[in-house]
């Protein structure tokens, strides 16, 4: 069967535009992704995904693809556009990309990260939304729980966490159902695949207070920060940008209390759990 090119959608942002611009010039050039990787020292797979905005632009593409061209800086100028805006459809790939992340990085601010929520903390959590309806609760709780299968498939995603200790104390969902989710990190607090630390409230003020974040490994050695706001996320690739969300949760996981006393804590907190008390008025 002859190769059909995906069809391309120039206008949706500067990275599709780079894209197109990739391949048009290619085209032109009567280059195969195969004789242009070659001159510009990439990979077939990774300038497909290029084209077809997959992959943001490696830093150093650019300037092999002006050189390549003949293009002075072209697509150097495209570049700087490009990585300075999010993706179009920002969770959809970062989905794409939970789904082939060989490590998994969490910091979680007010809630247990997803891939540790139990069934009944999710259903609690996402009840919580005015205005949802039980259908599409169980909806959300269903694929949240669909996600968690990589943590137990045969070739298991390597999972850290580092949990802001409010989350240990917020009875989301009432006493119970927190006994039960403590259990869940307490079970996964140091495994072969899997770590949790506490970052306690003696330690103060740090600079990720204002939300979670999520670091990605690819296969390939690829990285990528997914970072959550109250409305929406933003999704970083760029190199320079991912290195220092990487060097902010180093920082944070020195400070964090170790697996093994994070344990303790969780196990504390599990056998005497109280809900908060309501503030008096």
């Amino acid at each position: 069967m002859r190769y059909a090119p995906k069809t391309l959608t120039p206008y949706v942002s500067a990275r599709h535009y780079f894209g197109s611009e990739q391949r048009r010039h290619r085209e032109v050039a009567k280059l195969s992704l195969v004789q242009l990787a070659d001159i510009v020292n990439s990979s077939k797979s990774n300038l497909a995904r290029v084209e077809t905005a997959e992959l943001m632009p490696p830093p150093e593409l650019p300037s092999a693809l002006d050189a390549a061209f003949g293009t002075e800086r072209y697509f150097f100028g495209l570049y700087q556009l490009a990585k300075k805006e999010g993706h179009p459809d920002q969770y959809r790939r970062y989905m794409e990309c939970e789904s082939l992340a060989t490590v998994m990085e969490d910091f979680a601010t007010n809630v247990v990260p997803g891939m540790l929520q139990t069934e009944g903390y999710a259903r609690a959590f996402f009840s919580l939304a005015p205005g949802t309806t039980p259908e599409r609760v169980e909806e959300r709780v269903q694929a949240r729980l669909g996600r968690q299968e990589r943590l137990y498939s045969p070739e298991p995603l390597r999972y850290c966490a580092i949990l802001d200790e409010a989350i240990l104390h917020r009875p989301v969902g009432g006493r119970v159902v927190m006994q039960d989710q403590l259990a869940v990190l307490l079970g996964q607090a140091d495994t072969s695949r899997t770590m949790i630390q506490v970052l306690p409230f003696i330690h103060g003020g740090h600079a990720l207070m204002e939300g979670p974040l999520t670091l990605l490994r690819l296969p390939g050695g690829r990285s990528m920060v997914y970072e959550e706001g109250r409305k929406s996320g933003r999704l970083l690739e760029v190199e320079e940008e991912v290195e220092q969300r990487r060097a902010t949760y180093d920082a944070l996981r020195a400070y964090a209390l170790s697996p093994r006393d994070s344990a303790a804590l969780i196990q504390h907190l599990m056998e005497r759990y109280e809900p908060c008390a309501p503030a008096s008025t």
